[in-house]
């Protein structure tokens, strides 16, 4: 997945805020018998072991005979753009310098600099692949950490290359932190994929509604299905479906469609895309939606892109590391708050405040597990400063959240002379359905539309046959409405789900959903609202920390 989550931060680096597939929506949705699965967007939802890929700048024999001035010369910025906080460090000569090289069959492996604080464990490194690079991109079959007694410490890294100095440079990041001030560690990674850009052309025509499927048979794709749906606002969604001959590149390749228009430039999607979410039988299911006069243009053809491997370089490349919270030891404290947030559900509360040079986090406990915190952005007013934040559910910890802020342009002393205050605005609340039925008619391959309302939020419900298959689309002309986030029918006494068709995005603008009920045969059907959510835009939320000195 690391070629997923750059390339979309790429794409999202010019927006102001970047949405995110609402997995709350999706994973709820995924439901068998009465199986709920407890989960939340993508941004925040259970930290995953995330690999992405980021930028590089490289180091020279001179640089390394002075460690500090080469740690500190490096332009970092890019790859740094959503750790800002470790940038911050950086310009305040703070982080420990480590500059240990291991060289393994010309490929060479050095960590620069570390950062270790009571928040997390930062290493910025470099790859130097000398003649082995092939491709524009790499990839580990593992990267992480051993504690002294052999434990594997997990995290996310993120690098890129750096074209005119020849080598990656990149960052290892866990939520490890050492019990006491020091730290022996292993940082590692095992076998380097060099990887570039595939392509195989599809004769696929958007002018076709029914599933049409394509055989790949190369570089470890199998085969794809692709269907197109008309959308509201002159859109057309594009639903694939991917199965793979090696699984490992389900989770290392970014596959999607491309389409080109006739000076055989990319055709841009209207809306966020969203890639590699799991299907029923492991397919790797992506949805992209695109204006459809752009896509059914003369001359517009259609590819599947993905990420190719062009070279391996096999082995370990490991090092010893004596780490230390040194560097990072003033300023930074912990302060027990106990804050009740009467206005979050769940027996909500700020519990703790833990500060380091780096960054900021507001620990909430809730009474109620899996409570979800019901606001989409977040900041901290640090005496008229704010720090821009996000959210995170951390995994194995269903009574506790986080609220992470980057320090950006203060030291952590400033949080001990100046008040604080936490800013959350922008509301979403989800909401259980009534046991009002929405009465579907006359049900055949012709869209019909109708119209209900649930708490006073008008639905169109369009619904269709396709291909055996029953559609249940909502839209909502109210802003205010968030969207449904599941259907069902009741064979008996039980719950027949309809399973998500098109994946939502929290806090979007667009409160469009899409079920499918699959091999259905029936005329006519009452299906019921299981949950929907609503937003309340203006909702600003405003909790003092602590008072000024």
């Amino acid at each position: 997945m690391e070629r997923i989550e750059n390339n979309l931060k790429e794409q999202m680096k010019a927006e102001k805020t970047a949405p995110y597939p609402d997995f709350d929506r999706m994973w709820s949705s995924i439901q068998q018998d009465e199986l709920r699965v407890a989960a939340r967007d993508a941004a925040a939802l259970r930290p995953r072991k995330r690999k992405q890929i980021a930028i590089v700048a490289g180091i020279s024999v001179a640089l390394m005979a002075t460690p500090v001035y080469a740690a500190l010369s490096y332009d970092w910025s890019s790859l740094l753009s959503y750790r800002a906080g470790i940038t911050n460090a950086l310009e305040q000569g703070l982080g420990q310098t480590i500059e240990q090289s291991v060289t393994k069959d010309g490929v060479t492996l050095t960590v620069h600099t570390a950062f270790i604080d009571d928040n997390r464990t930062f290493l910025l490194y470099s790859l130097d692949p000398g003649s082995s690079r092939m491709g524009v991109q790499a990839g580990f079959d593992h990267i992480g950490m051993k504690d002294h007694m052999g434990n594997p410490i997990e995290g996310n890294y993120s690098h890129q290359w750096n074209e005119e100095l020849g080598v990656f440079q990149g960052y290892f990041e866990t939520d490890w932190v050492a019990d006491g001030k020091t730290a022996d560690v292993e940082f590692s990674l095992d076998n380097i994929r060099f990887t570039g850009d595939g392509m195989h052309s599809i004769s696929f025509d958007p002018n076709n509604p029914n599933t049409q499927e394509f055989q790949v048979q190369k570089d470890g794709i199998g085969s794809m299905t692709l269907q197109s749906f008309d959308q509201s606002g002159g859109n057309m969604l594009l639903k694939s479906a991917i199965t793979f001959t090696d699984p490992e590149m389900r989770h290392r390749s970014w596959v999607r469609i491309q389409a080109l228009n006739d000076k055989n430039e990319p055709i841009k999607e209207a809306e966020t895309p969203v890639f590699g979410t799991p299907g029923a039988s492991g397919e790797y299911l992506s949805q992209q939606i695109f204006k459809s006069n752009s896509i059914r243009a003369q001359g517009v053809q259609f590819q599947l892109a993905y990420d190719r491997t062009l070279g391996t370089a096999e082995g370990t490349w490991s090092l010893n590391l004596a780490l230390s919270k040194k560097q990072l030891e003033n300023g930074s404290f912990k302060e027990t708050l106990n804050i009740p947030l009467d206005q979050v559900p769940g027996g909500t509360k700020i519990h703790e405040m833990i500060v380091t040079p780096t960054q900021v986090r507001l620990i909430l406990t809730h009474k109620e597990k899996y409570t979800r915190v019901p606001y989409m952005d977040y900041q901290l007013d640090v005496g008229g400063t704010l720090l821009n934040g996000g959210i995170w559910y951390k995994s194995g910890s269903s009574n506790q959240t986080e609220l992470r802020f980057e320090m950006t342009g203060l030291d952590a002393a400033s949080l001990t002379k100046q008040p604080v205050s936490l800013i959350a605005k922008h509301r979403v609340d989800e909401f259980a359905g009534d046991k009002n039925p929405i009465k579907l008619t006359g049900i055949s391959a012709e869209h019909q539309s109708l119209t209900t309302t649930i708490a006073g939020y008008p639905i169109t419900w369009t619904y269709y046959m396709k291909e055996n298959h029953l559609y249940v689309e909502s839209l909502s002309s109210d802003p205010a409405f968030g969207g449904i986030n599941q259907t069902y029918y009741l064979d008996g006494k039980d719950r027949s789900y309809g399973m998500p068709a098109m994946i939502g995005m929290l806090g979007n603008e667009n409160n469009k959903h899409m079920d499918v009920y699959e091999n259905f045969d029936q005329t006519e059907l009452d299906i019921y609202i299981s949950n929907y959510t609503t937003h309340n835009r203006n909702d600003a939320l405003r909790v003092p920390l602590k008072a000024g000195q």
